[in-house]
């Protein structure tokens, strides 16, 4: 019978009583039985509106705290993603991209930025027409890189937390996605054009991604990890003059 007994049900209690009590007294003051009912039934009236607002407001405030809780984690989920595979790919990718000068200059992240100048990017990545070049690509050495990190990958796809963020899990699925295609392939030596085409755009596909989101993290780090931010800058994969020595 105890757990009937908790603090809220003697709180009520002691609640319940203490308007009795006030009631009571409201009625040896002033002798007047029908203000007393009259008061009651206006404030019960109002009792539902109040009850209303105040649920509407608390699921509000419940839902932004849970929403944040869920963004902190993903946002670590992303970190890790990036310092396990994400760089080396964009490095791995960037290598190939003959217009790496042009975007490099777009993506050369600082303290300096704003929200102005990282939306300004990634509209940049977004309109601009990414394309390495397919002849250059070392399939062989792209292919060991990511079965290494095919189980990391499985282990991304199963946080559930990465259903909230529908994008960056697109971004996960077309890093998988290029895995695949590369480990069911025996051979790279005489690949048919069309097959080549293939496989160039879907490191394509997942390069561009990966900026994206890269410069998502990277204005996440600034705003809230300072010292993160700087670590990340001082290896930006897009600065050839990068250095992770700190010189200022």
């Amino acid at each position: 019978m105890k757990k009937y007994f908790n603090w809220q049900f003697k709180l009520g209690v002691v609640l319940v009583l203490l308007s009795v009590i006030f009631y009571l007294i409201h009625y040896l003051i002033f002798r007047d039985f029908r203000e007393i009912i009259n008061w009651l039934i206006n404030n019960v009236a109002f009792l539902f509106i109040n009850i209303l607002i105040v649920v509407i407001i608390l699921q509000r405030l419940l839902e932004q705290r849970d929403k944040q809780a869920i963004l902190r984690k993903l946002n670590m989920v992303i970190g890790t993603f990036f310092n396990e595979v994400g760089v080396e790919a964009m490095r791995m990718f960037s290598a190939l991209d003959n217009d790496l000068p042009v975007l490099g200059k777009r993506l050369l992240v600082s303290s300096n930025w704003t929200d102005k100048d990282f939306a300004a990017a990634k509209k940049f990545v977004t309109e601009q027409q990414i394309a390495i070049e397919k002849e250059r690509v070392d399939y062989e050495g792209m292919k060991c890189f990511f079965k290494e990190k095919r189980d990391f990958l499985l282990i991304l796809l199963e946080n559930p937390n990465l259903l909230e963020h529908e994008s960056f899990t697109d971004l996960l699925w077309a890093v998988f996605h290029l895995t695949d295609e590369l480990a069911h392939r025996k051979s790279f030596t005489n690949l048919p054009e069309p097959d080549i085409k293939h496989l160039a755009g879907d490191i394509n596909r997942a390069y561009r991604l990966i900026i994206v989101h890269w410069l998502d993290y990277m204005q996440h780090l600034k705003h809230d990890y300072p010292y993160l931010f700087s670590l990340a800058v001082r290896t930006n994969p897009f600065d050839e003059n990068a250095s992770i020595e700190v010189k200022q």
